[in-house]
């Protein structure tokens, strides 16, 4: 297991998570449990619903055009 830092998008928010990961060592590709995966998707689901209130704030992010 390693610990790795996750993105996760929803509607117009971003959330970074460190989680436990397998990780392989050839190809890094990364495999979560199940719980960890559920996690992923309500934490999503608050995103997109702007239910970001028990998240903290880290800077902001700017389109470039």
């Amino acid at each position: 297991m390693k610990e790795v830092d996750k993105l996760l998008r929803g509607g117009k928010h971003t959330a970074i998570l460190k989680v436990s990961a397998e990780v392989c060592l050839s190809c890094g590709e990364r495999l979560y449990s199940l719980e960890t995966v559920r996690k992923f998707a309500k934490i999503r689901q608050q995103l997109q619903r702007e239910e970001t209130q028990q998240f903290q704030a880290m800077g902001q992010s700017f389109p470039v055009v």
